[in-house]
């Protein structure tokens, strides 16, 4: 009878990693100096942040009129980067949460990235919607509260109102699962600390953590609560942004195929942020041993999964649009308006980014290639956000009366606005990893026998196929 082996999964962590080296490591980028490309990358996200923030104050002085929306194209950039802000903050529920109770051991050292993201994504996909009131400081009335005008209620109706619970609670829920699981690296950072100063900031965060049995207890349980509850968001915060358009009457956006869709791409556009970031993250906090190229390889085949869901959804689109035998929808999916159109360089964008480049994945060697990956993850952002904007604009440019087609161009306003929000998230998360440990420190030493290199065994070798042949009594 033939015996088969499978050799044994390489380790997570390298360089014989001991407990106190994983301390000593994880408080460094912390407790030393920040190094020449940490402060060369926060100058950078900052003059980004200035002019945005310069944008946006020139836009809530002079009005909506600063952007370049017409009476058919009342949708342009500001959705289109709400929507792609909403995406990318995905992964981090996913990675937290869902990889949490699945316990996949290979979270571990990117969740704590993950979350952070997903927390500074949704700060900066608030922004939109608010400066798209044309009145921000009114911005209250989407909450059911009592206001000046007396019984005046929100339309419960209406899926924008939806979108405000649903991504409050989503901020709300992923805040709390972060500061929680930050709580037992704060008080080692604050058991270390010499100054007075240092020890009693940390000493403030870390909500007088002691270490004990019962500390412990009570963290377990409420992480596996906390990531109960987050994991149905992943399918229904996503779900309920993409009701905006599903429920509309609008040609190219009626369809049932929405939600799922929206999910997918949000958890593809998500995972390669975080790529993005974990790999930036790996070079300029020295944590190559951490993250490691095993990490990247998985990252990559979650990535290249969700990635092919999208591709059947955009085939599935395509489909319906013959099979329905609509001359809307035809005229939206199966004219040349798309491919030959005035914004066919936005649908070719979007096919390259994210249909036709992705694919160098399967090929094992380009997935544990950290310089193609961290292209190809800069690359399918690129194309989440033109997969966007076809959706709004290209709808919406070529409406019901031929006599409204008109072209959308942005204005610096707009594209200043965007490159302003993308310096804010860098921003903080530059400011996250130079001050909080980048890595769950006390979680990783949980697994640091069955994943680090120093406890591994020799990897079997597989029988040679002479001896898979060859009998037992042989």
């Amino acid at each position: 009878m033939a015996h088969y082996e499978s050799n044994i999964r390489e380790p997570l962590l390298l360089g014989k990693k001991t407990y106190h080296q994983i301390t000593e490591d994880v408080a460094r980028p912390v407790e030393g100096k920040a190094n020449k490309y940490w402060w060369m990358l926060l100058t950078l996200s900052v003059i980004a942040w200035i002019w945005g923030i310069w944008c946006m104050a020139y836009c809530v002085g002079r009005g909506i009129g600063t952007w370049g929306l017409n009476r058919t194209i009342f949708w342009g950039w500001d959705i289109t980067n709400f929507v792609w802000w909403i995406g990318i903050g995905h992964a981090g529920t996913l990675i937290s949460a869902v990889l949490c109770l699945f316990r996949q051991r290979w979270r571990l050292t990117i969740n704590r990235s993950a979350e952070a993201m997903t927390i500074f994504a949704v700060m900066c996909a608030a922004i939109f919607p608010v400066l798209h009131m044309g009145r921000p400081w009114l911005a209250y009335f989407v909450f059911p509260l009592p206001n000046q005008f007396g019984s005046l209620w929100v339309n419960f109706n209406s899926p924008l109102l939806w979108d405000v619970f649903a991504i409050s609670t989503y901020f709300t829920v992923s805040l709390v699962f972060w500061y929680l699981g930050l709580i037992p690296d704060f008080a080692m950072i604050r058991d270390r600390a010499v100054s007075k100063g240092r020890k009693l900031f940390y000493k403030l965060l870390s909500f007088g953590w002691s270490g004990r049995a019962k500390d412990w207890q009570r963290y377990e349980e409420v992480s596996l609560v906390l990531a109960g509850i987050a994991t149905p968001l992943v399918f229904s915060v996503h779900s309920i942004v993409s009701s905006d358009f599903a429920t509309g009457v609008v040609r190219g956006w009626h369809s049932t195929i929405y939600p799922p869709y929206f999910v997918a791409g949000a958890i593809f556009s998500g995972m390669a942020m975080v790529l993005t970031l974990v790999i930036i993250g790996r070079k300029v906090l020295n944590l190559e041993e951490y993250i490691t190229i095993q990490h990247i390889d998985t990252m990559n085949r979650v990535m290249l999964t969700m990635g092919a869901v999208v591709g059947i959804a955009y085939f599935v689109e395509f489909f319906m649009a013959w099979y329905s035998g609509d001359p809307n929808e035809s005229f939206i999916y199966l004219s040349w308006n798309n491919a030959k159109g005035v914004y066919g360089w936005a649908f070719w964008s979007l096919i390259i980014c994210n249909m036709a480049l992705p694919q160098l994945l399967w090929v094992k060697k380009f997935r544990r290639n950290l310089y193609i990956t961290f292209i190809l993850s800069i690359v399918i952002n690129i194309g989440m956000w033109f997969e966007r904007f076809c959706i709004i604009v290209t709808d919406l440019y070529r409406d019901y009366i031929p006599s409204d087609w008109t072209y959308y161009s942005p204005t610096y306003v707009e594209v200043g606005t965007y490159v302003g929000t993308i310096g804010m998230f860098f921003t903080f998360f530059l400011v996250f990893a130079r001050w909080f440990p980048f890595i769950a420190q006390a979680e990783l030493k949980t697994t640091l026998k069955a994943t680090g290199d120093l406890y591994h065994n020799p990897p079997r070798q597989l029988p040679r196929k002479e001896e898979v042949l060859m009998p037992q009594n042989a």
